[in-house]
């Protein structure tokens, strides 16, 4: 079978021109394409791929052969970096980004933390008054499950897979309801904070009056102050999405608060290996045998790697136009 080249080049020479096309967008120094044109790429790359499999069996000599196949290697080239740009966007968002988003948005996180403690001190009193309020303040039957009396060592009860279980979904349940309570205006951010406040509070207070608070905060500390760390972020975004609806500034409303929670939805984002981080770590050490001491002094690592984290983010990042509120 004998191949018409001159109608399959007026057949095809447009899809040709896409992609070389979309090849120049590609080799743009500051230029990266849109998600719908990435999968134009990748259907064009692939029918290219035929139609050069096709002339190099029917006519492997001709300069049209020769011309696409100088175009799928150069198509290959282009997805190649833009891969490795998207790796290197990544890096860029954990390592400089998201620490610079939590600096513009410290208001707002502060202000989750201060919910939190306000929570905290209110849960504490209650209980310490009457120890009877905490199974009005822990969720089902967790209350039941809780009797610090039992402590026998320093793994002890505190420990059990029902309280374990539920403090982590709690906190991670918090940290996602956080962020989508800005559709409320932020008024079921603010909820969100007090209540798991509360609940902390709560069983700080039960600890602390049967004496065993030591024991306590050894559990809670290792992997909270990392996961904690990322639900007073997540909040900070549902705050903030509050926050633009009611001041929108110069802009449409409507236009800022979409705004608003693009940016919001990019916190969240990075609270993600905070949460991984936080997992593994009560997964690992807090029911192990390590001593409690130890136990607080991974907790002390853990925020020291915050601080150093968060601190080389926002310093590698001070040359570039700073996030505005």
């Amino acid at each position: 079978m004998t191949l018409d080249i001159t109608r399959f080049i007026r057949e095809h020479k447009s899809q040709w021109t896409e992609l070389e096309d979309l090849i120049r967008q590609l080799n743009k120094r500051k230029s990266s394409l849109q998600a719908s044109q990435i999968n134009r790429f990748t259907e064009l790359y692939k029918t290219v791929s035929a139609h050069l499999a096709t002339l190099q069996t029917h006519r492997p000599a001709d300069e049209t052969t020769v011309y696409l196949n100088h175009l799928i290697s150069q198509a290959h080239n282009a997805m190649y970096k833009e891969s490795n740009k998207s790796s290197s966007q990544m890096k860029q968002f954990f390592l400089h980004y998201f620490p610079s988003l939590i600096q513009a948005r410290s208001l707002f996180v502060g202000f989750a933390l201060i919910l939190f403690l306000l929570g905290g001190l209110l849960g504490f009193l209650s209980v310490w008054k009457d120890p009877l309020n905490l199974s009005m303040i822990m969720p089902g039957t967790m209350a039941e499950n809780i009797d610090p009396s039992r402590t026998a060592d320093p793994r002890g009860d505190i420990h059990s897979p029902l309280v374990s279980t539920a403090i982590m979904t709690n906190n991670i349940r918090v940290a996602v309801l956080a962020f989508i309570s800005g559709v409320t205006l932020g008024i079921g951010t603010v909820y969100l904070m007090i209540s798991n406040g509360l609940l902390v509070g709560a069983l700080a207070a039960v600890f602390m009056k049967s004496g065993k608070s030591y024991v306590f905060w050894a559990y809670i500390l290792p992997h909270g102050i990392i996961e904690l760390t990322a639900i007073f972020i997540a909040g900070g975004a549902g705050l903030y999405m509050g926050y633009r609806f009611f001041v929108p500034g110069p802009y449409p409303r409507k236009l800022r608060f979409l705004e608003s929670a693009k940016e919001s939805a990019q916190l969240l984002i990075g609270t993600i290996p905070l949460f991984i981080v936080a997992g593994i770590i009560e997964g690992y050490i807090t029911p192990s045998t390590l001593s409690l001491e130890v136990k607080y002094l991974i907790a002390g690592v853990t925020l020291l790697i915050l601080i150093l984290y968060y601190g080389y983010g926002i310093s590698k990042r001070a040359k570039q136009k700073p996030l505005t509120l």
